[in-house]
């Protein structure tokens, strides 16, 4: 049987000193090899055993994405103990929420931000024993709470164990079994309080038999030649799946940038071979573009418009032909690879990559077809947590722009007859929620099916589209059924909209509260000589206002009128995680929003605000 930590070990032992992971840190990109890796796993295992961590028990990670991250992972796993993540950005009540509901005795954190954090609500925490810092930085000497550790007494820690019991890690990890749970990855929560799902190491082997042993998803199959950059949490299981599984069953090479905002530089510099992204993500390198070109000469801006248009003609034609080119598409993107394609990729850090995934939500297919257009091999795939993020996917040669693709190897996907849901059964199906047997329940019925939640429809037989989430549905006066995402994103697949919410339910006609995309508005404004000083000022702006109404206008043009957007309001600041509009996947609260925008939602229905009980 094979584990994650089984398989890290047996590549440290066959290239030792091959590269497992790079992470840039003061701008230099330091290389860790697989000897190192499972060495430093080894000395967590060996910390956690001499803190008297057992089987099953739940160790938590809070951290951006870098070494120590995936040190923590495999140590963790080796000694059959659970790992619990948590987004970098998950505010303090969310801390408590994730670690009271877990169980967690030990904290692995990233700074003095995530120590403070756990350090505010402590005292509601009676199973969290001890707390690992990794950057010392304003914690060492300043700090006297009795459960605090750095990482370096931690390892040495370790160091002091394994001298005491050599080969402990390794006999607990040759224990694990199938059915050990290895992971909790706790829901967004755009509903209620997160929810821990249980990924076992069978569903873990699962997904990579299906994905990197099968070559499901890429042609040909991904290998130690293959570049990653990981930027998403860490805790989210999309990002697990590319940075962590893949890492340890193919070997490819993770490369972890210095933070969030340096995405772009890391993209640029280790020019990765396999991307996946949300679609926030796609929206943002695609808006970044045309703020870019906006500022260059004329010349240059003559030359982009010209081979944007035909990018444009060849991403039409792609769609059309399930991702396949002609001759004419063929000989039209090797002329623009020499004029712009090629430069221009190069400067997006994708001019290797050969596969490109969006998921984690639905994203616009005017943005797939800008990908497509300059020539990346773009593919929208579908899963959740609660399926270790198999279900369907799009593949090479049969693309079909619009869906999420077909059912992967070894899935089987159907359809309910009566409320249109989605459902999902494989071995990659998870354990059930933590503590919560009703849930899991109410998720797996007695067939074993996975209720996902996901309103969709086959399309020619074989590919599915989602429409969007059953409880997302907007029924208006008239009893006409609304999806609203494909609405949505249509709206944000301009390079000005950053967020928008339908609302509608119930109501004589649909409106929207929409967000700006700040950068490429500013910008907008700026060549226009507007005068503006805080995002709420722009948005104030009357020509602001005109320029969502033409693209409001343009998204009327395709849906019915039912569908359409009578009016609109400009939201008046950016949404925000931390203030609970906003999972820590980006994913808009819709309750939060329409109780806290209620009285622009009113006017925009020429009604009296309702107020909010207590």
């Amino acid at each position: 049987m094979s584990t994650l930590a089984l398989r890290i070990r047996e590549r440290a032992e066959r290239t030792p000193g091959a590269v497992a992971m790079r992470e840039k840190n003061f701008g230099i990109w330091e290389q860790v090899t697989w000897q190192d890796y499972w060495q430093n796993a080894v000395l967590v295992g060996h910390g956690l055993l001499a803190l008297g961590v057992q089987p099953g028990d739940r160790v938590a990670v809070h951290s951006e994405n870098r070494r120590e991250w995936l040190f923590s992972d495999i140590g963790i796993t080796a000694v059959r103990a659970v790992t619990v993540g948590l987004y970098p950005t998950n505010p303090a009540p969310e801390v408590r929420h994730v670690l009271s509901d877990s169980g967690s005795s030990v904290l692995i954190a990233e700074d003095q931000e995530q120590v403070d954090k756990t350090l505010e609500i402590v005292n509601e925490l009676p199973d969290l024993k001890h707390i690992v810092y990794i950057d010392p930085r304003g914690i060492r000497g300043r700090y006297t709470d009795p459960r605090l550790m750095s990482w370096e007494e931690f390892l040495a820690l370790g160091e002091e164990h394994r001298a005491q019991h050599p080969g402990a890690v390794e006999e607990r990890a040759e224990q694990a079994e199938l059915t050990d749970v290895a992971t909790l990855v706790y829901t967004s929560g755009t509903t209620g309080p997160p929810k821990g799902a249980m990924l076992t190491i069978s569903n873990i082997e699962f997904v990579i038999d299906t994905l990197a042993n099968q070559g499901a998803f890429v042609d040909p199959p991904a290998s130690d030649k293959d570049l990653i950059v990981s930027y998403l949490p860490l805790c989210h299981v999309a990002e697990r799946v590319f940075t962590t599984w893949f890492n340890a069953a193919v070997g490819s090479q993770v490369n972890f940038a210095e933070s969030i905002e340096t995405v772009q530089v890391a993209l640029r510099e280790v020019q990765p071979t396999i991307v996946f992204g949300v679609p926030r993500i796609w929206e943002k390198i695609a808006a970044g573009v045309h703020i870019r070109m906006s500022g260059a000469s004329r010349l240059k801006r003559a030359n982009f418009a010209l081979w944007m248009r035909v990018s444009r003609w060849i991403g039409r034609k792609l769609v059309e032909n399930e991702g396949n080119h002609t001759l004419a598409t063929r000989l039209a993107y090797a002329a623009g690879w020499v004029f712009l394609y090629r430069p221009l990729r190069e400067r997006l850090g994708l001019a290797k990559a050969r596969y490109a995934a969006s998921g984690a939500a639905p994203i616009a297919p005017e943005v797939l077809e800008f990908f497509m257009g300059i020539g990346l091999s773009m593919h929208e795939v579908y899963g959740m947590t609660e399926n270790s993020a198999i279900a369907t996917a799009n593949v090479a040669g049969r693309i079909k722009v619009g869906t999420v693709g077909e059912p992967q190897q070894g899935a089987e996907v159907r359809i309910d007859e009566e409320t249109g849901e989605i459902l999902t059964r494989h071995p990659g199906t998870f354990a059930g929620y933590w503590n919560n047997p009703d849930a899991t329940a109410r998720t797996i019925d007695p067939d074993g099916w996975l209720h996902t939640g996901d309103v969709g429809e086959w399309v020619d037989g074989t590919h599915i589209k989602i429409t969007d989430r059953i409880k997302d549905i907007i029924i208006t006066a008239g009893g006409k059924n609304i999806a609203p995402s494909e609405i949505e994103n249509s709206l944000k697949s301009s390079p000005y909209i950053k967020e928008a919410i339908v609302v509608g339910d119930r109501r004589r006609y649909l409106t929207a509260l929409i967000g700006i995309e700040l950068d490429t508005v500013g910008d907008w404004a700026q060549r226009r000589k507007i005068a503006f000083t805080t995002y709420r000022d722009l948005t104030e702006k009357p020509e602001v206002r005109e320029l969502v109404q033409q693209i409001v206008d343009e998204t009327n043009t395709k849906f019915a009128s039912v569908e359409t957007i009578k009016r609109f309001t400009l939201l008046p600041k950016e949404l925000d995680h931390e203030q609970g509009e906003l999972t820590a996947t980006q994913k808009v609260k819709r309750s939060a929003i329409t109780e806290q925008f209620a009285a622009q939602i009113a006017a925009m229905y020429d009604e009296a605000p309702q107020e909010v009980p207590a």
